[in-house]
């Protein structure tokens, strides 16, 4: 049973659900549970930790309450550190968080941690030339959605409406990703392709927009942030794949949420997270 006294606090106060009573509240809960907070980073604004630095500090615990982008970012500067990352939901999806820790909250995980029921993992991610994706990867020209998704965040009506007609232009325009190696799903690709890391490799789901109902159905659900209930192929489960652009120009990439332009064909695989993560919930 493995249980931590001090840690390295990082947060981020643009992510989606880190306001700063949110973050107060977590700096709380770590008091509560006697866990003192010996380093404060706020990202991007601060630099982030190193393992030589946390070492050197004697700290082998860092919580993370930010959105997937940032967590990405810190989990990636501390590849092959021995120490452990307890990430909690303070973002918008929290899709990472929900892999270790299913919807409890940040306090109850706090609580859970400290009292030492949790444990080391290292769970499947997504690699490709980019880095990898801890939570997930979106590829293709409507990865544009995450645009009126940032938009219906923060209840920005004309935001909304202005990202919604650019984005149904895009994803109508832009060329189509087709898995290619192995030839899986449909011949003539998709608008989206979701890339989810799981224990048995990386789900691919083909998301599609043919007609105008679909484009309604699409716009409809990305408006509620269910996004993958709008019209979808379930591709199949593979350990590697490689996508290519229908008329070879760069694809469109959401890395975690965030923005990446790739080149016109791309390989993704499954590999192991560089760095134990501390998990509370079984993995759907």
């Amino acid at each position: 049973m493995e249980q931590f006294s001090r840690c390295c606090l990082i947060t981020n106060s643009s992510s989606g659900s880190n306001r700063q009573a949110a973050v107060e509240e977590v700096k709380d809960a770590l008091a509560q549970h006697e866990i003192e907070i010996v380093r404060a980073v706020e990202f991007p604004e601060q630099d982030l930790p190193t393992g030589q630095e946390l070492d050197a500090a004697g700290l082998s615990l860092v919580v993370v309450f930010t959105g997937d982008g940032s967590v990405n970012s810190a989990i990636s500067q501390l590849a092959d550190w021995t120490g452990a990352v307890l990430v909690l939901p303070g973002g918008t999806m929290n899709l990472l968080s929900r892999r270790l820790h299913r919807d409890f909250e940040a306090g109850r995980i706090i609580e859970l941690v400290a009292g030492g029921a949790a444990r080391r993992v290292r769970p499947n991610v997504c690699q490709s030339r980019h880095g990898f994706a801890l939570a997930g990867l979106l590829v293709g020209p409507g990865t544009c959605w995450s645009e009126v998704r940032e938009a219906t965040r923060d209840m920005n009506i004309p935001a909304i409406a202005e990202t919604t007609v650019e984005a149904i232009g895009q994803t109508a325009e832009g060329p189509p990703v087709a898995m290619i190696e192995p030839r899986l799903g449909r011949p003539q690709g998709y608008q989206l392709v979701e890339i989810t890391p799981g224990e048995h490799g990386l789900q691919f789901d083909g998301f599609y927009a043919d007609t105008p109902t679909d484009y309604a159905r699409q716009g409809w659900a990305v408006l509620r942030r269910k996004f993958r209930e709008g019209p979808h192929d379930r591709i199949g489960m593979v350990g590697d794949a490689t996508l290519q652009s229908a008329d070879e120009t760069p694809l469109e990439m959401l890395i975690d949420g965030e923005p990446i332009k790739g080149e016109p064909v791309e390989r993704f695989l499954a590999t192991r997270c560089p760095v134990d993560l501390l998990a509370t919930a079984h993995s759907d």
